[in-house]
């Protein structure tokens, strides 16, 4: 695939999956808009890592659940670049999987729900809303959302995630039948889970060894596995594809 000349906003993407993006995107030639929180020197590392790799980067702070903060970052690439062809909406809030101490329901209360509803379907929302503008200009764009594979098995009944990641999904479909005739896709990927990151790092071996024996390609994910699947649906190669998810998990849900 290649990318040169093209511009893509990654958001989280100072590290784990979201800088294994960024990286992927840099290696066929892409312009990465680094997009990060909190750790700067983590962004600035992905950064280096982008230009390594052979195409340009650059680390813009914002906070994706701040929609005048999105607006800002758009309105500077795109006023350094003249376009945004693909954005990859990857920031979430922090979560921990780790079944022996998650909430179960009845510990749960509304505001654990609206802190990842915020997290996952407020920050998209922001970003697709401050880049449409820019992506109907030249009638043409891509959209793709990092989801789960748990909205389609719940292996672990991680009750507030999930619920934020399928209205996710909800959320892609209708904005790609609407963006549709204006020549934008949206679709999402649905990893399962992705080792070693921040997220995963207290997910249990036994878990693991339980999510691989039902794996039909036994083994976890790593972030750079997610990568492939992120760069087809971002590029010309998908270009008859929207509204779809696609199940990044070793075949363990067989959606």
């Amino acid at each position: 695939m290649d990318f040169r000349g093209q511009t893509i906003i990654v958001t989280g993407a100072s590290r784990g999956i979201g800088a294994a993006i960024a990286r992927a995107f840099a290696a066929e030639g892409g312009n990465v808009v680094v997009n990060y929180l909190q750790n700067e020197d983590a962004a600035n590392r992905t950064v280096e890592a982008c230009k390594a790799a052979g195409g340009d980067a650059w680390a813009v702070r914002a906070d994706v659940t701040d929609a005048a903060a999105m607006q800002r970052m758009v309105d500077t690439v795109a006023e350094e670049f003249g376009r945004i062809d693909a954005v990859v909406n990857n920031a979430f809030r922090p979560y921990a999987f780790d079944p022996d101490n998650r909430k179960r329901f009845d510990e749960l209360d509304w505001t654990d729900y609206r802190d990842q509803v915020d997290s996952a379907l407020q920050s998209t929302f922001n970003l697709c809303h401050a880049v449409l503008p820019v992506m109907k200009q030249r009638a043409q764009g891509s959209i793709v959302n990092i989801a789960t594979d748990l909205v389609a098995r719940a292996v672990v009944p991680y009750h507030e995630y999930t619920t934020a990641k399928s209205a996710l999904v909800g959320f892609s479909r209708t904005l790609a039948a609407e963006l549709g005739p204006l020549g934008i896709r949206v679709n999402c990927i649905a990893p399962g889970l992705v080792y070693p990151t921040d997220s995963s790092r207290g997910t249990k071996e036994t878990v693991k060894d339980a999510i691989i024996e039902q794996t039909p390609l036994r083994r976890i994910a790593t972030p750079e596995d997610v990568t492939g699947p992120v760069l087809f649906l971002a590029s010309e190669w998908s270009r008859f594809m929207t509204g779809q998810t696609l199940f990044v998990d070793g075949g363990l849900v067989m959606g």
